[in-house]
């Protein structure tokens, strides 16, 4: 028996209220009430402390979806500090957290996600390719245009169909000019 069952379920509301990090880390890993962890994850991407991100990026394999997509709504709410462990996440992960990692990724925008995104764009599960792609178009870095182009000939139609969208997305951008100098080089410093 844990330590928090001897007093019940966490006061997810009252560590909120007191911008208890520790304590909501811990009531984010209560095994015995999914509503307990869905609350965490939202109050933790509410902070937004950065030492919260590793412990969301585990919540991504939660039992309960509920929980899941509160975990990528909190790290997208932590922003930057976020990206550099998403990218790993991303590179090493079981497929159902890749995608919601590529997910996470599009909706915080940072550039540093291009090439690791763009690596995602021609793996081997189609669930991850799909979200690559709308991370990519989300992003709006031109310098995705040719491998999304590329893969427009993907042997998923919904694959096809999210990269399509984010080509759209790239082209009514109004500055097709930036340069893509920063591809090749250590995008995550």
């Amino acid at each position: 028996m844990a330590v928090l069952d001897l007093f019940g379920p966490p006061k997810v509301e009252r560590m909120t209220v007191k911008g208890d990090v520790k304590g909501l880390i811990k009531a984010l890993g209560y095994r015995e009430d999914s509503v307990v962890r869905w609350h965490a994850a939202g109050a933790l991407g509410a902070i937004g402390d950065a030492r919260a991100v590793e412990p969301l990026i585990d919540a991504l394999r939660d039992s309960g979806w509920e929980v899941r997509s509160a975990a990528v709504k909190a790290l997208v709410e932590i922003g930057a500090p976020a990206v550099r462990p998403l990218i790993v996440a991303l590179k090493e992960g079981r497929e159902d957290v890749r995608w919601r990692v590529a997910e996470a990724l599009g909706a915080i925008g940072d550039v540093r996600a291009v090439e690791p995104l763009i690596a995602a764009l021609a793996g081997d599960d189609r669930h991850v390719r799909w979200r690559a792609a709308g991370a990519l178009g989300a992003i709006g870095d031109v310098c995705a245009v040719e491998s999304l182009s590329a893969a427009l000939g993907d042997r998923d139609s919904d694959v096809r169909e999210a990269v399509a969208g984010a080509l759209n997305m790239l082209e009514r951008r109004a500055d097709h000019k930036e340069s893509c100098r920063h591809i090749g080089s250590s995008r995550e410093d």
